[in-house]
């Protein structure tokens, strides 16, 4: 039997940003016969979070020839007859579209652009959109999805694609704060950051990309009181930097200890800089091991890694655009935007603002600050423990799903989600950010792209799929931010 002889199918994947849009766009290439049901509540989807509520100045965290996602057109060649205003762009890439760091908003341009090109479903084949909220799903006789006005959509595959969750406020269960004005949970709610005081303070919760981009709004937006922003350990991101290569070398290491390949990447760093290469090319040669190098620890070396070490990882694995890095320069030399380690105890009302003690780190001393308001910066959430979404309700009800110990998404087994029992589901999948406790940094665009690839292939074709998994096919991509 041929690929084009299988059986009819229907697919419902369940979320409309990057990774739902894409692997819908993917699987409706591969097999027009079937049909695929897209479902996210959103008019038009193809955005998500990481690419729908950004402005121009929110830029693409690599250049653009590391955005090509096996679509036609691809990426570039869209832009270059888009119209689309790219000279910023361009000026500080030399005129090189590929190595070009582009806004944020254009990629889900693209992916718009890219479903409203897909054929309709005719006769119940092809790609069909469908506006609603999932909120569990069908077992028996019929599968399929729930939504949340009652409709029903039968699939024989339903794929999760829910993306990056909102933040989880850094503070109690019980925390007074959580319900004052003052503070502000998701800064990507839609009108979340309207009607701000531009004259007070604004403390801002982490100091990763968040905080970035959040601090980037305000001052655009007119922001004139002082911005304060606070984390652990007080480190901001690292910017990207072109030239030199340097060569993966961490795979041949493996089994090994995160403190014995962090210290083999700060040699290979101080190598680098004795012979005049940036450190970012030992940290992009890094890349193409790291869920090898996920799936070699143990739970203990994992929860290590994370208590310790990933901070530090993050600020130097995920980088900022250089005009982005220059903007935060310049508010940080400027006084507008101030990073301090430490942490924030005794809160207190004071009308409209609170107050809080920050305790530096080091016993650097504390000292008294009171703010405006209060944003949590600290990124998407990925614990799904007591989450009260209705659809990881539904299927953690149902035994459906087996939230991993370490908070950071679903247990899978190339992308098919286990159960309570930790058995592999023969029709429930789950692709993105939710698929990070098996390979540890699937939320990049590259990562991504491979995963669907590979999972769209292997839904698609009737022989057994590749036996290498999906971390040999990392290694595969190569080098490179």
């Amino acid at each position: 039997m041929s690929e084009t002889d299988r059986p009819e199918r229907k697919i419902a994947v369940i979320g409309g940003g990057f990774s739902g849009s894409l692997l819908a766009l993917k699987l409706t290439a591969r097999r027009p016969d079937w049909l695929i049901t897209l479902i996210d509540p959103a008019v038009r989807p193809g955005r998500g979070l990481a690419y729908g509520a950004c402005a121009p100045y929110h830029l693409l965290n690599v250049p653009a020839h590391r955005m090509e996602v096996g679509l036609a057109p691809g990426f570039q060649a869209w832009l270059q007859g888009s119209g689309k205003d790219l000279d910023d762009a361009l000026d500080e890439s030399g005129g090189d579209l590929a190595d070009a760091f582009l806004p944020r908003r254009l990629l889900g341009d693209y992916l718009q652009a890219r479903l409203a090109g897909a054929p309709p479903s005719i006769n119940g084949h092809g790609l069909r959109r469908v506006r609603g909220e999932a909120v569990g799903v069908l077992e028996g006789p019929g599968r399929g999805v729930r939504l949340f006005d009652g409709r029903e959509i039968e699939a024989d595959i339903v794929i999760l694609a829910t993306g990056n969750l909102p933040p989880k406020a850094p503070l109690p269960a019980d925390s007074w704060l959580q319900d004052h004005p003052a503070f502000i949970p998701d800064p990507w709610a839609k009108g979340a950051l309207s009607g701000l005081d531009p004259e007070a303070q604004v403390l801002l919760l982490g100091t990763g990309l968040t905080m970035v981009d959040i601090a980037l709004r305000l001052a655009e937006e007119g922001q004139t009181g002082p911005m304060l922003a606070i984390s652990r350990r007080g480190l901001a991101p690292t910017a990207h930097q072109s030239g030199g290569a340097w060569a993966p070398f961490l795979t041949p290491m493996l089994p090994a200890s995160p403190l014995t390949l962090c210290r083999a990447i700060r040699q290979a760093a101080a190598q680098a800089s004795r012979e005049n290469l940036p450190w970012q090319r030992v940290m992009d040669a890094v890349r193409p091991s790291i869920a090898q190098v996920w799936q070699s620890w143990s739970e203990a070396q994992k929860r290590q890694f994370l208590r310790h070490l990933r901070p530090r990882w993050d600020v130097h694995r995920h980088r900022m655009a250089p005009r982005v890095a220059a903007r935060l320069d310049g508010l940080m030399e400027s006084g507008a935007l101030t990073v301090m380690a430490g942490r924030l105890r005794n809160w207190t009302r004071q009308g409209d603002q609170v107050s809080a003690t920050l305790f530096r780190r080091g016993g650097a001393g504390s000292m008294a600050i009171r703010a405006g308001s209060v944003i949590n910066c600290t990124g998407p959430r990925s614990d799904l423990q007591g989450l009260a979404v209705p659809l990881f309700s539904d299927l953690s009800r149902r035994g459906l799903i087996l939230p991993d110990q370490l908070g950071l998404g679903l247990e899978s087994d190339d992308c098919a989600v286990l159960d309570h029992r930790g058995k592999a589901s023969s029709w429930l999948y789950a692709v993105g950010p939710l698929t990070r406790p098996a390979l540890w940094e699937i939320t990049a665009v590259p990562e991504i792209a491979a995963q669907l690839d590979r999972l769209s292939l292997a839904l698609s074709r009737t022989e057994a799929p590749a036996t290498s998994g999906l971390a040999e096919t990392f290694v595969d991509m190569g080098a490179g931010i």
